[in-house]
């Protein structure tokens, strides 16, 4: 069972119901997401500020952006909603003081889609939680897994503190990257996952790195030079060869969009390189479940060991779980998160 959400108050009603003015740490496209829903709620932001170092005198929805100094003389008691995404120490010991001294939530809100993890999508999808839950393979799994749901349901977190894994025993213990002799990236960006790979023994024969992102591509482009082993592909994961429109940023916020430029997508299935991997990163930015569905002929054929991310959207803690045992019933399952806030770099690791 999942352990104790239920006794908790949903983050977003709670600061429906508060009198204490909201004051937001950061600005960008994650604070734009947070307002959205934060809106639906009937809460208003009252301040905007920065780290004391970082105010040059801009403004944001039309407030001027103080200073943490400015929001502590004007407000005796206030609530602290971060809004950006880190895994930079020097930040995250900021984060954390702040969060000791004073009332701080990071909300929850998705990557990709539009479904909301608030006590409604808890309780509607509890079942698919606990079925999800109970396939995975070991005791800290299923702590990563409730700490998780604990911190989408409350934005408090030191559930996410609790629940961080070394990327040593991921890389090294689960999944034996230094037995990886064929290395599938779906979602390469400009390389940096595949140097991340090698830091932890991997020496694998060859290395197909997609990446839609034109932009992107290019830097993978120029490192797979230096490396004549990567097999640089500029194309999506996707169920199927196809075109979709793509969000074009340059970085990682790019993905599978209404609108935008159109960019090929396929199936790792139609990949020659791919098959007979050993190993298959999934990150791509919302669309591991169709990435997955195009990778059923060689998770058949290899049973490829994988790292699939499930943070994009609510239902991937639960649903990407599921289909990976639907796929391959063979696989052990484990859930582990490396250091970062809000709860992104959440990963599924299947291993034979």
């Amino acid at each position: 069972m999942l352990n104790s959400t239920t006794e908790m108050k949903d983050l977003w009603t709670y600061l429906a119901s508060t009198d204490k003015p909201v004051v937001m740490y950061g600005m960008g496209n994650g604070a734009d997401k947070i307002i959205d829903v934060l809106d639906r709620y009937g809460v208003t932001v009252s301040d905007f500020f920065a780290s004391d170092g970082f105010v040059r005198g801009h403004s944001f929805h039309g407030k001027r952006v103080l200073s943490f100094s400015e929001v502590k003389e004007k407000y005796q008691d206030f609530i602290i909603l971060l809004s950006f995404g880190t895994c930079r120490s020097e930040v995250l010991d900021i984060i954390y003081s702040l969060d000791r001294n004073f009332e701080l939530y990071a909300p929850d809100v998705p990557v990709a889609g539009e479904e909301l993890f608030n006590f409604e999508f808890f309780a509607e999808h509890k079942n698919e939680l606990e079925r999800a839950r109970d396939l995975l393979a070991d005791e800290r799994s299923k702590e990563i897994f409730d700490c998780v749901i604990n911190y989408r349901l409350t934005g408090k977190i030191g559930f996410l503190r609790s629940a961080v894994t070394a990327k040593s025993e991921v890389f090294e213990d689960i999944l034996e990257v230094g037995k990886c002799r064929n290395y599938v990236d779906a979602g390469a960006y400009t390389g940096d996952t595949i140097r991340e790979l090698y830091s932890f023994g991997a020496h694998p024969d060859r290395v197909t790195a997609l990446e839609p992102d034109p932009k992107t591509f290019k830097k993978l482009a120029k490192y797979a030079e230096e490396d004549p082993k990567v097999i640089p592909v500029n194309a999506g994961a996707w169920s199927k060869d196809t075109e979709l429109l793509f969000n074009v940023e340059g970085n990682r916020n790019s993905g599978v969009s209404e609108k935008g430029t159109a960019v090929r997508m396929v199936a790792l299935d139609s990949i020659e390189s791919a098959h007979g991997a050993d190993y298959i990163k999934y990150d791509v930015e919302g669309s591991e479940r169709e990435a997955l569905l195009g990778t059923r002929e060689i998770i058949s054929r290899s049973s490829p060991a994988l790292m699939v991310a499930l943070y994009h959207r609510s239902r991937d803690i639960y649903d990407l779980v599921q289909l990976v045992h639907e796929i391959d019933p063979g696989y052990k399952l484990y859930v582990r998160r490396f250091e970062y806030i809000p709860d992104w770099d959440l990963n599924l690791i299947a291993v034979k």
